[in-house]
């Protein structure tokens, strides 16, 4: 599993002109699953994000998790993070998982934030979305299971 972690001041999804999921500050994440992910990677991955030191602290220095934070988040599947772009000009989605199973590691994942101690909001799988963000620093990172 990907996912890319862009810290924002806001962030806001919309489907159908109408928004599905709103937060900020704090983090947008979008997730990209892949055929070989499990439940397991899923949960491994959303502790990480939980946990991952991104804010700064008094000093200035990243040092502080969303949890520290007290920040919000987004969750945005995205299946195009799975792409293989290593040749070519045309992106190849053959790693990316299947939309059940897509689906099913997408409500893991954020089902492992909830439990983590932050209530994600999120997009909708599947659907064509449009996403508006103001990135904080900016800063991004693209974290792997």
């Amino acid at each position: 599993m990907k996912v890319l972690l862009q810290r924002v001041t806001e962030a806001r999804v919309t489907v159908d002109d109408e928004t599905v999921g709103a937060a900020g500050p704090g983090l947008l994440l979008f997730l990209g699953a892949e055929k070989n992910d499990d439940d397991e990677q899923a949960v491994r991955l959303a502790r990480r994000v939980l946990g991952y030191r991104v804010f700064a602290d008094d000093a200035g220095k990243m040092n502080r998790s969303v949890l520290d934070a007290g920040g919000e988040l987004l969750v945005v599947p995205q299946f195009t993070l799975a792409a293989d772009t290593r040749k070519g000009t045309r992106p190849s989605f053959s790693s990316a998982a299947p939309p059940e199973q897509g689906e099913r590691l997408y409500e893991a994942f954020w089902q492992a934030l909830r439990e983590g101690g932050i209530m994600p909001a999120t997009g909708r799988f599947g659907a064509d979305m449009q996403v508006q963000l103001i990135n904080d620093g900016p800063v991004t990172f693209l974290l792997e299971s």
